[in-house]
């Protein structure tokens, strides 16, 4: 009976071997850049209760009404959702574990976050992020640091360039002013309001504003702008923090409609944007929520944070650089079966333990075309081990890639089985240099 062909679910991809290495560049120099600047990992659950992202993301945001992925638990009816963002989760187990006690905390989370979207490039229904959150900071200093982080990592990875968009939200009484004279304003024009609109004007205006509808563009320049009902703290904020920025030599824009998809945030917003990845071209967003960990049961507690995309900046990465061409191995080792292979699985653990990857032929084929498999593995060294040497408890070792006349093994050379490890770190350490 014939079964049909399986695919992975739409828009949730698969990592394959030959993108691997471009993947495993970036987490290892975001690891450095994040020690640089003192911050811990935290890793926090895929699954949380759902009342987790409807309480901290907002009930009527886009991500809580179309894009979650919620379901009932068949053995105890619980509501779970698989995380479609990292903040709210990482805040939950702040305020569960006591987390700031003893003070603030600078925390970061990598992983697969999921949202039921429409995919396209740079927008995935499963896709990854690195998240931050200072926790417990409550001046535009830190919003500054998080801005000047992000720039380094830019210049890291030699992705730019991405410009920086601002904006300042203000406090929950003087967004209820805006949104009042907002409701209003769209009131009047409601005849020019698109179904979505529509649908927010009573619920989540400030979402209005975010519209990509062409046909609304005029009304929405025209809309009462939050930046304008700012009061004199709020405006006393953004003003130190455009300081801070300007004296680092930050360069940026603020945009008063920038206002994030999230109902926690509150002052500072910000977004890091390319023109490279067409319509998706937002790599990293962010901003402070200082209400949203009394909104998940916590005490109040300042906070600031940013999530970016990884996927799009692998996309930049790639487009920059490419995709680093790796080697399987440092050595491949060749057997004859039979004692041969008992020997050479010895000899392969040696070289592991002194620190070299190997790779061992597995299963039967002659010579000539195991020495084909080594020369493709990108391997620097062959180890033979036929019935001859291990007769006379050596190995052959031959050097597989042309060095001008500077390889410590310019032919085949024999090798003590019991030296192989050291010999060749040595080697390997010598072509480094």
């Amino acid at each position: 009976m014939s079964k049909q062909k399986l695919a992975a679910v739409r828009g949730m991809n698969d990592l394959l071997p030959a993108e691997a290495p471009l993947w495993e560049l970036f987490e290892a120099r975001v690891y450095d850049w994040l020690r640089s600047y003192g911050y811990q990992q935290i890793r926090t659950p895929l699954l949380e209760h759902t009342e987790v992202f409807v309480r901290g993301i907002g009930e009527v945001t886009d991500i809580v009404e179309k894009e979650m992925y919620s379901f009932e638990d068949k053995l105890n009816g619980e509501n779970l959702t698989l995380r479609p963002e990292f903040t709210a989760g990482v805040v939950r187990a702040a305020i569960e574990h006591n987390l700031t006690y003893d003070g603030p905390r600078r925390l970061w989370s990598i992983g697969p976050v999921f949202r039921h979207e429409r995919p396209q490039r740079g927008r995935y229904r499963q896709f990854h992020q690195v998240n931050v959150e200072a926790l417990g900071f409550a001046g535009p200093d830190i919003d500054a640091e998080l801005i000047l982080m992000l720039r380094r990592l830019w210049e890291t990875l030699a992705i730019g360039p991405m410009r920086l968009e601002l904006n300042s939200l203000g406090q929950p009484d003087e967004r209820q002013q805006h949104r009042r004279d907002l409701i209003a304003y769209f009131e009047r024009h409601q005849d020019r309001l698109d179904a979505d609109a529509r649908r927010r004007l009573h619920t989540n205006p400030l979402r209005i504003l975010d519209t990509k509808n062409p046909a609304m563009q005029s009304l929405i320049e025209g809309a009462p702008r939050l930046i304008e009902y700012l009061g004199a703290a709020s405006r006393a904020h953004f003003e130190r923090l455009q300081q801070l920025l300007r004296a680092n030599g930050v360069e940026y824009t603020i945009n008063p409609r920038l206002v994030r998809g999230l109902d926690y945030y509150n002052l500072t917003v910000f977004e890091w944007i390319t023109d490279r990845l067409g319509a998706q071209g937002t790599v990293c967003g962010g901003g402070r929520y200082d209400p949203l960990i009394e909104m998940l049961g916590g005490r109040p507690t300042p906070a600031c944070g940013f999530a970016i995309g990884v996927e799009r900046v692998i996309e930049l990465m790639r487009e920059t650089a490419g995709v680093p061409q790796r080697p399987l191995c440092d050595v491949y080792v060749l057997h004859q079966g039979g004692a041969t292979l008992d020997a050479a699985l010895r000899a392969a653990e040696s070289m592991r333990d002194a620190g070299l990857d190997v790779l061992l032929h597995a299963g039967e084929a002659s010579l000539k075309s195991q020495m084909k498999k080594a020369d493709a593995s990108g391997a620097e060294f062959a180890v033979i081990v036929g019935e001859a040497e291990l007769a006379a408890g050596t190995a052959a070792v031959k050097a597989l890639r042309s060095r001008d006349g500077t390889w410590p093994f310019a032919e085949q050379k024999a090798v003590a089985l019991d030296r192989l490890g050291s010999a060749l770190a040595e080697a390997l350490e010598s072509l480094s240099e």
